[in-house]
């Protein structure tokens, strides 16, 4: 009998750490290989994580709740075959090498940049690794290797992250850390000053609820903490603004039902409402670009990728895969793509990738019966559309002899958030103006 090591995987690039959320599988469990076997999170996604190989689970090394570094063994496994052999848990694969300008990357990229050394455990970094930035230790350079969205708060608030102690891997900062930093008003680390922001008092801080008797307190899930410190983050950097607009979606109704038998034959999936809207703001971003946007300081990344955002409602926290090159694709491909991610995001599948790079987002909580919204922006997008509920209301509308009647119409509110930073309300409102005519003018042929 030989016990194989299993370990923390590196999903992604730029995770450094991962939590183990959940154990699917108990000590002295059989397990097959491919079976999930523990669930992690991270700063991009929750993803179950397959057995490397078929045997017994002989040891947890890692409880659920602990963080831990990447390539960390968690867990053994033990089995007859391959003795002596270290199998790690499959890591995510990597992005397309495809160039792509990431939302989430540095403000300014290297003119080169070496293979990333892989991250040990906190307290175990070999002695005397050199670097070539001067020689910096394991724990300066692990705590500088923050996420992307880390780096970009940093960048904004003019904050060194090399100054801070962190509460991650051998000080990683992490999200919590920074905004919790910039939230405790405390003076930036010196930097140049004409890359200072100042930081906001929003005065005294609130007390602290309490439980009191008979109350459950439980702890934020790791997906949990990440969704509160981004939606607190968005807010306080973007200037948001909420629009909003009537849609009639009748013509979408008729060319759906028309439609629906032949492009589910074709794509094996049910034709929603949304691949009609994905299509008419992807028109509606070409037509006003700085709705596909990004700040960067006192600079705007006018984005050439259509990569648009679905905002998915899951039991446990809420995930925004991304269609990339959503211009590229027909309504069939549309259709495809959003049932997969969809899916996927639901069965905790998701690679750090698939969530990655969007240009902007669209949230529809009509589903639940939601009238209309204000949704937050996902940074460090500039908008974000709200669908409420689709459904048939009482108009007013002109008829062919030029009298007003009342008829029965597909209608639906839609809202846009946007940062006024960038847009003014008569932009966001034209967008919309836009998307609207789109969408009530939608071609059959374009089907």
């Amino acid at each position: 009998m030989a016990r194989i090591d299993v370990v923390m995987p590196q999903m992604g690039e730029s995770i450094a750490e991962g939590t183990v959320s959940k154990w699917l599988k108990q000590l002295g469990d059989p397990v097959k290989r491919d079976e999930p076997i523990f669930e992690i999170s991270t700063d991009k996604v929750d993803a179950e994580i397959p057995s490397p190989v078929a045997g017994t689970l002989a040891e947890i090394i890692v409880t659920a709740g602990q963080t831990v570094a990447v390539q960390t063994v968690v867990a053994r496994i033990e089995t007859a075959a391959m003795a002596g052999v270290v199998v790690p848990a499959p890591s995510a694969p990597s992005a397309p090498s495809a160039p792509s300008a990431s939302p989430s990357s540095a403000p300014s990229p290297a003119p080169a940049r070496a293979a990333p050394a892989a991250p040990v455990a906190a307290g175990h970094a070999p002695a005397g690794v050199g670097t070539g930035n001067g020689g910096s230790s394991f724990e300066e350079r692990i705590r500088t290797r923050s996420s992307p969205l880390v780096r970009k708060i940093a960048a904004e608030h003019g904050i060194e992250i090399a100054a801070l102690t962190g509460t991650g891997i051998a000080g990683r900062v992490t999200k919590r850390d920074i905004s919790a930093f910039i939230e405790s008003g405390a003076g930036t680390p010196a930097t140049p000053v004409g890359s200072r922001r100042p930081v906001v008092d929003d005065g005294p801080s609130l007390p602290l609820a309490e439980p009191w008797p008979g109350d459950v307190v439980e702890p934020m899930s790791k997906m949990r903490q990440l969704i509160r410190d981004h939606m607190v983050v968005s807010r306080r950097t973007a200037a948001h603004v909420t629009s909003f607009f009537e849609v009639d979606l009748t013509r979408v109704a008729r060319i759906r039902a028309k439609k629906r038998a032949e492009i589910e034959a074709q794509g094996g999936a049910r034709l929603s409402y949304m691949p009609f809207v994905i299509r008419a703001v992807v028109e509606g971003l070409k037509a006003f670009p700085a709705l596909n946007a990004a700040i960067r300081g006192s600079d705007v990344i006018y984005r050439k990728q259509y990569n648009i955002g679905i905002a998915v409602a899951l039991e446990w926290g809420l995930l925004v895969p991304v269609i990339k090159g959503a211009d590229t694709l027909s309504l069939v491909g549309l259709t495809r793509a959003l049932t997969d991610l969809a899916a996927r995001a639901r069965s905790k599948r998701l690679q750090p990738h698939e969530v990655e790079d969007g240009t902007f987002t669209i949230t529809n909580p009509g589903v639940f019966g939601s009238l209309m919204g204000t949704p937050i922006i996902n940074q460090p997008q500039v908008a974000i559309l709200g669908i409420g509920a689709i459904e048939k209301r009482p108009k007013v509308i002109a008829g062919p002899d030029g009298e007003d009647t009342i008829a029965i119409r597909t209608c639906a509110y839609f809202s846009i958030s946007f940062d006024h930073r960038l847009i003014d309300g008569a932009v966001a409102d034209e967008f919309m103006a836009f998307v609207k005519r789109q969408l009530e003018a939608f071609p059959e042929g374009a089907v």
